[in-house]
């Protein structure tokens, strides 16, 4: 068994409705999408969600470097050697994480296929199914409301509200949004980095009433100090995401003793394998882990669904990218019912491109 051909294209898929973040309106996605074909005919598919924000690569990147780099290295090679093909891999592209996924997902894609079961059994089947925060962009008060009933109408349980804009309409959102759905209602929040440390803490104070799940990112992803500081000082959960990149980062962030949870995103840390040595750390630590997302494709999201069901101490998900896509050529590559996010039944990560 060994690989024969990779094929990678990307596809630009708009969103159904546009939202807004503390530093971007985002009304499309561009993934790179990826076929490892092996002389048996057997074929592994994955994906990648790049960000120049927050991966630092962009489509055109991951693909100049699938073509010039990540075939040579793989072309001929048994796909089985996940791990030795991972570091080979790791060591030419230190700086492409969504690339990184993209290859890592499609290997273990083959691994399952190989296997005839589906990956999340293969890395440990804890779990057939988790149940998913969606998101709310910034919005206005009442519009904010609005959105909350609709899924919470849905039957989705959790709800994840962005802000870091202007703190005081933040406030007011969340308390406005509790009083709306409920108690029952999970209810997450997310100022992707827009906080000051006075306006973190000020926030902290006002919304205790709404009981928040979790604070995320509230300040600059580079100010480890800062971060720590503001999770010793509020009884609100404080949750790193775009200060964890990388299996160093959950080091520090774990020896350190800053945060309460840590949000892994395979596009950021490099797919699942390398997920599953960050979650270790996380678990040495007894850090709260939650997978999240990027704008990413159902095939993607399954990725990251079947990391989540293999460990027990990811109680957390967020991975909702793919609900508002149009044209998703992945779609139904997981299912979604009444909030909670269930695998495909075929093996690997339940998807093939015609």
């Amino acid at each position: 068994m060994k690989i024969k051909h990779l094929e990678v294209w990307p596809v630009t898929m708009p969103l159904a409705e546009p939202y807004c973040i503390a530093y971007e309106k985002v009304a499309s996605t561009t993934n790179v999408f990826l076929r490892i074909t092996l002389d048996n005919g057997l074929n592994g598919c994955g994906c990648a969600a790049p960000d120049a924000a927050v991966t630092g690569e962009t489509p055109d990147s991951v693909i100049k470097v699938s073509e010039e780099v990540i075939e040579p290295v793989l072309r001929g090679e048994n796909p089985l050697r996940l791990a030795r093909l991972a570091e080979n891999l790791k060591m030419i592209l230190p700086n492409n994480p969504s690339a990184m996924a993209m290859v890592d997902m499609a290997l273990n894609d083959i691994l399952g296929k190989a296997a005839r079961l589906p990956v999340y059994m293969l890395l440990g089947g804890y779990r057939t199914r988790i149940m998913t925060s969606i998101t709310i962009g910034v919005m206005p008060v009442a519009d904010t409301v609005a959105k909350a009933m609709e899924y919470a109408g849905k039957g989705f349980r959790s709800l994840k509200l962005k802000g870091g804009v202007d703190v005081e309409t933040d406030i007011e959102r969340v308390l406005e949004v509790r009083k709306a759905v409920g108690k029952r209602i999970d209810l997450r929040f997310d100022a992707n980095q827009g906080f000051s440390e006075t306006d973190a803490l000020y926030f902290a104070v006002k919304v205790w009433p709404a009981r928040l799940a979790l604070i995320e990112q509230p300040t600059d992803r580079n100010d480890f100090k800062l971060l720590a500081r503001i999770s010793g000082q509020i009884p609100t959960p404080v949750m790193a995401d775009e200060s964890l990149m990388n299996l160093r980062d959950a080091f520090r962030l774990a020896r350190g003793d800053l945060v309460d949870m840590v949000n892994i995103k395979l596009m950021k840390v490099g797919g699942i394998t390398e997920a599953l040595h960050i979650n270790s750390v996380a678990r040495a630590a007894k850090l709260e882990v939650m997978v999240g997302c990027m704008d990413e494709a159902a095939l993607a999201i399954a990725a990251g669904l079947h990391f989540a069901l293999a460990r027990p101490n990811v109680a957390y998900a967020d991975l909702d990218g793919h609900l508002d896509l149009i044209e998703d050529p992945s779609a139904g590559a997981v299912r979604l019912k009444n909030g909670y996010l269930y695998p495909g039944s075929k093996p690997g990560l339940g998807f093939d491109f015609p």
